[in-house]
């Protein structure tokens, strides 16, 4: 992987978003389903991600193989651990055994300091929403359609020919669409319908399938078949795996990316040369360590992330899970077709690895249909696609962060 750059200074003239980070689908101006409020029933209780280190627990672990064996002793510890707490009336959430050890849970914050005391908690922070927002130029456009009964011709996407997409993917790596799921019948899209899975809780579904259209794009930018209709992608037709993060209308929460990692982290189910993308992140300045432990869980078992660096015009060093950085990590900023830095929404800074084209990209969407979008959420998929085919470097063209300076765009 390439050196880090210098950090950028921020644009002079960029524009603050209300919403976003990695992301370009439809602006959320509803309230947050209900599902989604990390407050239950009771007003009183709050969401947060419990974090273990226990040796006993990672002995047992150790010992398990499978991810459904490990989900079932993560359920137990969680329990022995709430009991001792003496929380009695705790609603669990998700468990983790293999990207991290812990658990989701919501409690009343009287009760957090019972639980932090726990020996067993290495450290509580409090769960937060994810939601996915409109770059500028997107909202001044509208609100994309998708769908349609008619699949129109193929054509190759602007981004497929510049980052230099194959014709047809031959290899075994699969890529992990950590998203809104992804149209499981798309007839352009190839979908390991058995390992892929839904993490959002109380939702009104618990199908992969995408009900927003923003994971499916970034499936088809990755891999969209070479056939007679729609686009093609960087690595057509390879496998894509369905991890359902974010709900219809593009929100969710810090655990259930957590949850998505911890089961692709499992031995057996991702393997090492898989690659995860994930088009997602919070609406304004978070660092979450438990999402950043597990993405770097991930990344040390040879699993490779793209990582969107978000579109709030900013410095990306404040953002989870952008500022990742490491071996396997690839943090991707915006650019136009033109090669220019997109300004007028990227985030930026030294966790940033790549440019990739993020305007105006043609994709596959939900119910069949095809659309095109914008944002880093789009650039993203660009690399996941060449990280398939197992070559990421530099060509020699540039594009311009926003003082003017070099910044290499990803091409194979």
């Amino acid at each position: 992987m390439k050196m880090k750059k210098t950090l950028f200074k921020l644009f002079a003239l960029a524009l603050v978003l209300t919403f976003g980070n990695a992301c370009n689908d439809a602006l959320v101006t509803e309230d947050l389903e209900e599902n989604l409020e990390l407050k239950s029933a009771n007003t009183a209780k709050k969401g947060y991600i419990v974090v273990l280190q226990d040796a006993d627990i990672d002995l047992e672990l150790s010992s398990l193989k499978g991810y459904e064996k490990k989900q079932l002793a993560m359920k137990a510890a969680t329990g022995k651990i709430l009991k001792r707490a003496g929380i009695s009336d705790a609603e669990v959430g998700h468990v983790f055994g293999s990207a991290l050890k812990g658990f989701s849970v919501k409690i009343a914050p009287g009760q957090l300091k019972k639980l932090q005391d726990d020996p067993s908690v290495k450290y509580i922070e409090e769960d937060r929403i994810i939601s996915l927002g409109l770059p500028d130029i997107e909202a001044k456009k509208g609100k994309p359609g998708g769908g349609g009964t008619t699949s129109p011709a193929q054509q190759t996407p602007w981004g497929i020919s510049r980052v230099n997409g194959i014709t047809n993917y031959t290899g075994t790596k699969k890529a992990w669409v950590v998203d809104s799921g992804v149209d499981l019948d798309h007839p352009d899209l190839n979908v390991n319908t058995s390992l892929s899975r839904s993490f959002i809780i109380g939702g009104k579904t618990t199908t992969p399938d995408d009900e927003n259209g923003h994971g499916s794009h970034v499936a088809g930018t990755i891999a969209a078949k070479n056939n007679s209709i729609g686009v093609i992608g960087v690595a057509p037709g390879a496998q894509v795996v369905s991890c359902r993060v974010l709900d219809r209308r593009g929100s969710g929460s810090f655990s259930w990316t957590v949850a998505a990692l911890d089961y692709i982290a499992t031995d057996g189910v991702g393997t090492a040369g898989d690659v995860v993308n994930m088009s997602l992140g919070p609406s304004s300045r978070y660092i979450d360590s438990s999402v950043d432990a597990a993405v770097q869980a991930v990344a040390a078992k040879g699993i490779k992330l793209s990582i969107a660096a978000g579109n709030e015009s900013d410095d990306c060093f404040y953002y989870s899970p952008a500022h990742n950085n490491g071996p396997n990590i690839y943090t991707v900023s915006a650019m136009w077709e033109s090669d220019r830095f997109a300004t007028e929404f990227s985030n930026f800074g030294s966790p940033v690895d790549y440019a990739a084209p993020g305007v105006y990209i043609l994709s596959t969407y939900k119910n069949g249909g095809y659309e095109t979008l914008h944002g880093t959420s789009m650039a993203a998929p660009h690399v996941a696609g060449i990280l398939l085919l197992g070559n990421v470097s530099t060509d020699g063209h540039v594009t311009s962060d926003p003082d003017g300076n070099p910044d290499p765009i990803a091409v194979h």
